[in-house]
């Protein structure tokens, strides 16, 4: 593989798909399932993670933390599903799906997080993978 090639893969493995700001609060837009994973799955979970740490450290009780810790995420976890499900051009309120138990979190999970998005512009927007693309 050419050296150049392994470079430009490797910058793109964690490059970032929008400014955070717009990834987390906006319900505008597409997202790729790596962004998806690395954003809206790993990134957030670490962000849980380390807040239930600093929470511990300063003697919160856990069911208060959880609490605290859910409402605070709840906006942005939601925010990164909804570009994700415009990028399999569908509208962002099938993120209610995740309400029904078990059945509705398992099958957005397998939607968002396993299937690909729509190739080219959809209604919501150019497909993010286009300028990743090799031609």
């Amino acid at each position: 593989m050419n050296s150049h090639v392994a470079r430009a893969a490797d910058a793109d493995l964690f490059a970032e798909p929008m400014p955070p700001l717009r990834l987390y609060f906006s319900l505008q837009g597409r997202l790729s399932r790596r962004d998806f994973w690395l954003h809206g799955v790993l990134a957030l979970i670490g962000l849980a993670l380390l807040g239930h740490a600093l929470l511990g450290i300063a003697r919160v009780p856990a069911h208060q933390a959880e609490t605290v810790l859910n409402l605070l995420l709840l906006w942005p976890a939601m925010a990164v599903q909804v570009k994700r499900w415009h990028d399999r051009d569908k509208s962002g309120w099938w993120v209610l799906l995740n309400l029904v138990p078990v059945f509705g979190t398992l099958w957005a999970l397998i939607d968002n997080g396993f299937l690909p998005g729509t190739a080219g512009a959809n209604r919501f927007g150019e497909d993010p993978l286009a300028a990743t693309r090799w031609v």
